[in-house]
């Protein structure tokens, strides 16, 4: 079979396999959504296991941006004096300002999947209205849920690829 269809098919029984297991109690609260960004990740860095890399340090680079940044918004007062769009948008222009100048770090320089991983984080923290989790070291914080899904979304991205190289050889 031809690549494309051999990918059609390992993605879409993993996505599958994935979306089970993370909607089952074997999921521990994980983040179908977040795995599958980690998963796109893994193949926008380019795949293979310098991909995987690439894609899981970036990832992990833009959920502590994001943490840094949620936390400078949250905790640091200033939303009161300044306003709080003003204020989070100083934070946001530093997180990421900093976040993207990490990439001179060759270890850091796949941007995207950096966004993807900031991304996330705040999404998650938002909308859950956790930030206040941020600091705890345990399954309840946010970015623990973000980083761990996006995690199990590259080993699935690497699991997916594997398997779609041996359907394609058929």
């Amino acid at each position: 079979m031809d690549l494309i269809m051999a990918l059609a098919v390992s993605i879409g029984v993993l996505g599958g396999v994935a979306t089970y297991l993370f909607l089952s109690p074997l999921g521990w609260g994980m983040q179908i959504w977040a795995a599958f960004i980690g998963w796109a990740s893994f193949y926008h860095c380019g795949g293979k296991m310098p991909g995987f890399w690439a894609s899981v340090v970036a990832n992990i680079w833009g959920v502590i941006w994001a943490v840094l940044t949620l936390l400078a918004v949250t905790r640091l007062g200033m939303a009161d004096s300044l306003s709080l769009p003003v204020w989070a948008g100083i934070c946001v222009a530093v997180g990421v300002g900093l976040m993207v100048l990490g990439a001179k770090i060759p270890i850091f320089s796949a941007i995207p999947a950096a966004v993807y991983g900031y991304a996330a984080t705040v999404a998650f923290t938002l909308l859950t209205n956790a930030a206040d989790a941020l600091t705890v070291p345990d399954i309840t914080n946010p970015a623990i849920i973000v980083a761990v899904s996006l995690v199990i979304g590259n080993v699935f991205g690497l699991i997916s690829e594997a398997l779609a190289g041996v359907l394609a050889k058929e």
